[in-house]
């Protein structure tokens, strides 16, 4: 069973199309990461699917049920947490759980029990009582994520959780995330860092300009549009970085890809290893001062990239 599934869905807001006849499904209990540039419709997507927009037309439902004809019951299925929600100026993050857990009907020793839980989970006891809205970004993220998970639901649908978070944080985040994956629930969570959700994600949805572009896990888009017959290499060197930028620019077989704080990442037109020792005997010889030349392995990050440049190619009309 799908635990979300949406077919051909399009937003309009006026003129401008945010989401283009968009389909996809998410498997029951699997992790899912939703992934594209800003302005993709990622957020948009989102929204429709927590029952929060209206799409202009399409179908989306979620556990079965019509987010448009039955939205109170998707409301009660899913655990919504977008990029920014509201807080509430002298509320103490116990009494900003306690609010909303009243809100959605517990009451008694059932409300101070689930609150409990959540906040135990969401790691929020030691601060039950500093106001929600004097929170540093990663506790105001752990408490929007014990908020979401108040009614217990079976999909979280999670929209940037991890942006401006500090590395221990996200690492925090990420383990939160694998700990509900492993009870079971069903995760679609959108990120721009793509090395964390390729770790944590089962499959991985692309869109571009509000059209899906690409699916599949992280192996198949690292797979994707490879050229195999080109290689990265990190290069660092003692001086100027720009050094490498000018020289690749009047060099044979080299081309530059981007500049370091002590170097840059060239592209070698060649697999052959040799090739590459020429290259490094090359810019010795010219005078460069290397320090490290070591090849690199093809990232998440590169290879969406690639991927986006493909999709804008003019003569490129297969994966449209």
């Amino acid at each position: 069973m799908s635990a979300i599934l949406v077919n051909n869905l399009t937003q309009k807001f006026g003129k401008f199309t945010a989401v283009d006849k968009l389909s996809f499904e998410v498997p029951k209990g699997s992790v899912c990461g939703f992934i594209g540039a800003n302005g993709a419709g990622k957020t948009t997507t989102m929204r429709v699917i927590a029952s929060l927009d209206y799409p202009t037309s399409g179908d989306v439902s979620v556990m079965g049920y019509d987010v448009i004809n039955y939205p109170a019951e998707v409301r009660s299925l899913i655990g919504w947490m977008p990029d920014h929600f509201g807080n509430y100026s002298h509320m103490t993050v116990l009494e900003y759980l306690d609010f909303y857990a009243r809100a959605l009907g517990y009451s008694g020793k059932e409300r101070q029990l689930r609150i409990q839980e959540v906040m135990e989970f969401s790691d929020l006891l030691a601060i039950s009582d500093r106001f929600s809205d004097k929170l540093s970004k990663g506790m105001t993220q752990r408490l929007g994520l014990g908020r979401a998970l108040l009614h217990d639901p079976e999909v979280l649908v999670m929209d940037e959780p991890a942006a401006g978070l500090d590395p221990k944080a996200r690492v925090e985040l990420k383990h939160l995330i694998r700990v509900l994956a492993e009870e079971g629930k069903t995760i679609f969570i959108s990120s721009h860092i793509l090395s964390e959700l390729g770790e944590m994600c089962d499959h991985l949805l692309f869109v571009n300009e509000g059209r899906l572009v690409h699916q599949g896990d992280a192996r198949s888009l690292l797979n994707h549009g490879r050229d195999s017959l080109s290689t990265i290499y990190n290069v660092q060197l003692v001086g100027d970085p720009n050094q490498l930028v000018d020289w690749a620019a009047v060099n044979p077989h080299v081309e530059f890809v981007e500049v370091l704080k002590q170097g840059a990442r060239l592209k070698i037109d060649s697999i052959d290893p040799e090739k590459a020792a020429y290259v490094l005997s090359r810019m010795i010889s010219d005078g460069l001062k290397i320090s490290d030349f070591h090849l690199e392995a093809r990232n998440l990050e590169d290879a969406f990239i690639d991927l986006l440049q493909d999709v804008n190619k003019p003569s490129n009309q297969s994966l449209l």
